[in-house]
Parts: structure tokens; C-alpha cells; sequence
């Protein structure tokens, strides 16, 4: 068994989309990226490639590539999923920091998508939402989402 951690953060602009586990949140302000910026599976690649020692989202897709211009974040997990070999994800336990807006039954939602990609049991995937309480300086002013995640793999 393996244990991973992974953290992605990303600052939040208008005129972009908010994706969040594959999941397109509704807001005003999106995830400034050379991606589409989605956090949460950036956090989760992290976590995998930390847990297998095999570096981290930055050195696999760098944001200099052109080829990851706007890409969608399943298909780098997709990716990812492919290299570990006869590996396989337990579980994911995940907490995204958002001021707004309030993600409330959304991780449901996120948590099944990830479950999907990943190939497991949704009863292994937690997503869970915290807000920055109004401190932590672009988190807490709603100009920022941090995920932090956490994998298990056999």
C-alpha cells in the first residue's frame, strides 16, 4: 500500500469556467490555467503521482506545452491512470477551500465523477468543501480555490 498527498490552487478570474472534479460549477469567476484549471483532479494527479514516486502534474504536463493549452483535466488523469501499472486507487479523500460559491451537494456530484474516471467504488471517493472563513488572503476574498488531497493505492 501507498499513500499519496496532492495540492493544487489556482486564482479565480472572469471569463473563465469553474471545473471542479470534472464538474462545471456555476460561477462568476473561473480557475486562471493554462488548463481548464480544474483543481481538484490536479490535486488528485498529485496525490497518485506522489504516492508511486513518479513526480508531479507540473513535470508530466508543464504549462509550456502547447499541447495542454486548455485541455481537460479528466483526459491528464486519464493519462495518469494509464502509467501506474498493476497499481490500482483504494480510495481518495479530498477537500476543496472555496469563499464562494458554496458547493453543497455539488461534491456528491464531483465525488461520482472521480469515482468514474478513477474506476472505483463511489463509497471510496470523499469530496469534502470548506470555505477560507474570510482570511488566508485570495482564498478568503473569493479570488482563489485550494484543493488538498489525499490517495490510498494497492
Amino acid at each position: 500500500m501507498r499513500i499519496g498527498t496532492g495540492f493544487d490552487i489556482h486564482r479565480l478570474v472572469p471569463g473563465r469556467s469553474l471545473v471542479l472534479g470534472g464538474i462545471k460549477v456555476p460561477s462568476d469567476k473561473g480557475s486562471l490555467a493554462h488548463s481548464d484549471g480544474d483543481a481538484l483532479i490536479h490535486a488528485v494527479i498529485d496525490a497518485i503521482l506522489g504516492a508511486l514516486a513518479l513526480g508531479d502534474i507540473g513535470k508530466l504536463f508543464p504549462d509550456t506545452d502547447p499541447r495542454y493549452k486548455d485541455i481537460n483535466s479528466e483526459t491528464l488523469l486519464l493519462a495518469v491512470l494509464s502509467s501506474i501499472g498493476s497499481h490500482s486507487i483504494v480510495n481518495v479523500d479530498a477537500t476543496v477551500i472555496l469563499q464562494a460559491p458554496k458547493l453543497g451537494d455539488l461534491t456528491f456530484d464531483m465525488a461520482s465523477n472521480l469515482a468514474r474516471i478513477l474506476r472505483i467504488d463511489p463509497s471510496n471517493v470523499s469530496v469534502k468543501a470548506k470555505t477560507a472563513e474570510h482570511l488566508l488572503g485570495e482564498l478568503g476574498s473569493g479570488d482563489a480555490v485550494a484543493v488538498q488531497a489525499s490517495v490510498l493505492i494497492d
